[in-house]
C-alpha cells in the first residue's frame, strides 16, 4: 500500500471531517506539523475538538486555526502563547479542558494502547478531579482518568521510510509518538523520505504500522516560539 501523499492537501483529502477530534503533536513551536495544520486550516473543517499540549501561538500552529474559529474546544495543558486563545476562552466562545501535562501524555499513550482509563496521583483535591471518580489505593487516593482517542492524528518526524517506520529529531520527539499512536488515521509530515531497510531497525522510533499517511515537507519554517540571546 502506498502511505506518500504528494502534499499535505492531498494527505488531508477524504478524511477530515466537521466535528472531528484531532490529535496534534509538538511541544509549543518544537515539532509541530506546519504543512498538515495550515492544510487542516484550507480543509474548512469546523467544530474540531483539538487535542494539542499547547494551542499555538497567533498566527502560526494551531493559532492559525483559532484565527479561523475552526476549533470549538481544546484539550491541553498549555496556552499561555496565544493572545486569541485567551479573548475567546475568556469570552465563553471556546471550551477548554485543562490538562496536566504528563496526564495529558498518559491518556494519549493509554488510547493508543487500547486501555480505556486509568488512575493516577495527580489532580487529587483540586478542580482536576471535579466530577471524576475517585479511588482508594493503598492508602492514597486517585483520580480516574479517560484516555484519549483521535479521529485524526498529525505528526511530525524526521524522517520515513516508505513503511512509514519513523525517526524523530531530538527534543522535537515529545508528544508525536503518542499522538500518532491515539490516532485512528494518522498522517505524517517528515523532512526526508527514504527506501525501506534504509533505516536501522533499532533505530526506529515509531513502527510504520502506526502511520496511515505521508508527507514530505523538506523544508519547514521551524520558528522558535522564543529567543533569549545573552548580551555581549
Amino acid at each position: 500500500m502506498n502511505k506518500i501523499y504528494p502534499d499535505a492537501k492531498a494527505a488531508l483529502a477524504g478524511i477530515v471531517a466537521d466535528g472531528q477530534t484531532i490529535a496534534v503533536g509538538g511541544f509549543g513551536l518544537c515539532g509541530i506539523p506546519e504543512a498538515l495544520i495550515a492544510a487542516l486550516r484550507d480543509s474548512g473543517a469546523t467544530g474540531l475538538t483539538a487535542i494539542s499540549n499547547n494551542a499555538g501561538v497567533d498566527g502560526f500552529g494551531l493559532g492559525q486555526l483559532l484565527e479561523t474559529r475552526q476549533i470549538k474546544k481544546m484539550i491541553s495543558s498549555y496556552v499561555g502563547e496565544n493572545k486569541e486563545f485567551a479573548r475567546q476562552f475568556l469570552a465563553g466562545e471556546l471550551e477548554l479542558e485543562f490538562t496536566p501535562q504528563g496526564t495529558l501524555a498518559e491518556k494519549l499513550r493509554a488510547g493508543g494502547a487500547g486501555i480505556p482509563a486509568f488512575f493516577t496521583k495527580t489532580g487529587v483535591g483540586t478542580i482536576v478531579a471535579d466530577g471524576k471518580e475517585i479511588r482508594e489505593f493503598d492508602g492514597e487516593q486517585y483520580v480516574m482518568e479517560r484516555s484519549l482517542v483521535a479521529d485524526v492524528s498529525l505528526v511530525k518526524a524526521w524522517k520515513a521510510d516508505k513503511s512509514g517506520n519513523l525517526v524523530f529529531r531530538k527534543t522535537s520527539r515529545n508528544f508525536n509518538p503518542n499522538v500518532a499512536a491515539a490516532g485512528k488515521i494518522c498522517v505524517v509530515e517528515v523532512e526526508e523520505i527514504v527506501e525501506v531497510g534504509a533505516i536501522d531497525p533499532d533505530a526506529v522510533h515509531l513502527p510504520g504500522i502506526y502511520v496511515n499517511r505521508i508527507v514530505l515537507n523538506a523544508t519547514p519554517e521551524k520558528r522558535i516560539e522564543q529567543r533569549t540571546v545573552r548580551a555581549n
